[in-house]
């Protein structure tokens, strides 16, 4: 299935969230509230989700609850978003099966995190992607460099390899080395990323083409804004809405793990109605939510 919004430049969009996944108080999926949270997503500003992710408790997840996940974000909001299916996992043949049932149930694209914990060679990293590319097809790719979380970085003469892979698109960085990064926009196909929450706006001032983020859940419109403002030209105006967000990037990504923080945050809000995760990610603490409902009431994002 193709995007509603895919660009040459911006494949899968410009700001795009990383969705929390809604549990019921019980532990089950909420796909009631999945729904309301992805419009809510796409009403505050973005154009792309991605579902599944590592805020989305992937490692916790089963395929047969990503495949209803999935399904009921497409049908939600999928005329106006893009919508991208998390399928890393450490096993490739695990991840060539949830990119499977995500082209079947129709993602736009795929998430492809580096294989983590086994910390393959870069010929591993090769061979995990190009198995994922013959899997789906025509949809897109999008990777997923986070070397703090897998253990390896995908390097510059991999990213060499990967001009030839026709469906791979981009790459969502979290690697924290923005020279490199000023290296691959220069030198590379692939559209850049941002997947690090305190540095969107630097990310763009070196042609990022978007960001796949956490605090889009809450500030959505705010990074809107700071995204047209640099496309204006106007970067006074871009520092000042980034100045607005530090504090919400503090408490949400700064406390604890992101997920946990953004379910807090969300239920504060009222757009979701239970802030429950699975084990191993425990609830916040009293302390936490005091400095989340804080940072959102600061912000005016909350009464």
């Amino acid at each position: 299935m193709t995007s509603p919004l895919a660009t040459e430049a911006a494949p899968f969009g410009r700001l795009l969230t990383a969705m929390a996944t809604p549990f019921t108080p019980d532990g089950g999926l909420d796909l009631d509230a999945a729904a309301a949270l992805a419009t809510h997503l796409v009403e505050i500003g973005n154009d792309g989700i991605v579902v599944s992710g590592t805020t989305g408790e992937s490692p916790t997840t089963t395929g047969e609850e990503d495949g209803r996940l999935l399904a009921t974000v497409l049908e939600a909001v999928g005329d106006r978003a893009t919508i991208v299916a998390g399928v890393g996992t450490n096993d490739t043949r695990h991840t060539v099966e949830l990119a499977e049932q995500a082209v079947r149930i129709g993602a736009h694209g795929l998430l492809v995190v580096s294989p983590y914990y086994s910390k393959p060679p870069q010929a591993g990293l090769l061979a995990n992607i190009d198995a994922v590319a013959a899997a789906a097809g025509d949809t897109p790719i999008m990777l997923y460099d986070i070397p703090g979380r897998t253990g390896v970085e995908i390097s510059e003469e991999t990213y060499v390899e990967l001009e030839s892979r026709r469906t791979v698109l981009a790459v969502k960085d979290a690697t924290g080395d923005l020279a490199r990064a000023a290296r691959l926009r220069a030198t590379s196909r692939l559209a850049l990323y941002s997947g690090d929450d305190a540095v969107n706006l630097p990310w763009f001032s070196i042609g990022a083409a978007g960001v796949v983020i956490v605090i889009a859940h809450v500030a959505g419109a705010r990074i809107k804004a700071m995204i047209e403002a640099v496309d204006a030209g106007d970067l006074v105006r871009a520092r000042q809405l980034d100045d607005e967000l530090l504090p919400i990037v503090d408490a949400i990504m700064g406390q604890t793990q992101g997920a946990i923080a953004t379910k807090v945050a969300l239920t504060e809000m009222g757009i979701i109605p239970h802030a429950g995760v699975r084990l191993p990610l425990t609830p916040a603490t009293d302390a936490q939510v005091q400095v989340i409902r804080t940072a959102l009431k600061d912000a005016g994002l909350l009464a």
